[in-house]
């Protein structure tokens, strides 16, 4: 027995040895590692409470700007006038008669071959409201006085009706929203020559107790050629309805007692209203 606890105790540094090989012990360079990693998040953390402190936190690093890009579509057209006629009445008055107060009732046709050009048609019809004097509501007061009161005669000619041919030309198109609904308009120009009839008021020119044959009477009546200028705009409340509001310029030469030429300008105003056909395709 005692021969057996002997060996043991001298057996057990030498086991305490092995265990001690097999393990291996703690490198110096792994500490260090461990200390500089350390070192480093301390030296973060006290930058960044110091940048706090101080105010001068490191700014954030800026997004890139995002680039806009534009669409550009188009738009459809919803109101058509290609390949279509257009027809419907009109009203209107001259505007730059000094003596009389003259009102036209009259109808427009049009073709249009293009979105840009048209062939117009127009003809007008201007009745004769009384036969003359200050009673006459044809005339203005400015005729009463020159011929009552300062003994002159105007040259007072009333339009009686005209008519003409011309082309229009739209090179300007829009569009207006209002509400839920797309009003389309245009702005147009016309050019074109027709032809003008007119009568003479003899009672202004003081010579309606000349005979038939006199030289006021043989004038009374004429028709003269005429040039016509004039623009204005279309608005299009749907494909088939319009309105139309425009100025035209007419101008012609009048015989005046048969023997005075006379260059006469009618400013008109007037206003239609247009229906197209056939249907928008």
């Amino acid at each position: 027995m005692l021969s057996i606890a002997l060996s043991l105790a001298l057996a057990a540094p030498a086991y305490a040895e092995e265990a001690e090989a097999i393990l291996p012990a703690p490198t110096d360079s792994l500490v260090a590692v461990a200390q500089d990693e350390d070192e480093e998040d301390e030296e973060s953390v006290k930058s960044q409470k110091d940048a706090v402190k101080s105010g001068k936190a490191e700014p954030k690093k800026a997004e890139p700007k995002r680039r806009k890009k534009v669409i550009k579509t188009i738009q459809p057209k919803t109101f058509m006038k290609l390949h279509r006629y257009e027809i419907g009445p009109s009203l209107g008055f001259v505007a730059n008669d000094p003596f009389l107060n003259r009102y036209i009732l009259g109808a427009v046709f049009d073709y249009h071959a293009t979105e840009i050009f048209a062939i117009e048609v127009q003809g007008a019809y201007s009745p004769i409201l009384g036969q003359g004097g200050c009673d006459d509501p044809d005339w203005k007061p400015l005729s009463c006085q020159l011929l009552t009161k300062n003994s002159v005669s105007p040259d007072i000619s009333r339009l009686t009706a005209h008519g003409n041919v011309g082309l229009q030309f739209a090179p300007i198109y829009g569009k207006v929203a209002s509400g839920n609904n797309i009003i389309a308009f245009d702005i147009y120009g016309t050019i074109g020559l027709g032809v003008t009839a007119t009568e003479d008021d003899l009672i202004a020119l003081q010579a309606d107790d000349e005979p038939p044959d006199g030289p006021a009477h043989r004038t009374q009546y004429q028709v003269h050629p005429t040039t016509l200028m004039g623009g204005g705009a279309r608005i299009a409340f749907s494909e088939s309805v319009a309105v139309r509001a425009e100025v035209k310029s007419m101008t012609y030469i009048e015989v005046v007692k048969s023997t005075t030429l006379e260059m006469k300008n009618n400013l008109i105003v007037q206003a239609n209203v247009s229906f197209f056909f056939p249907g928008m395709k």
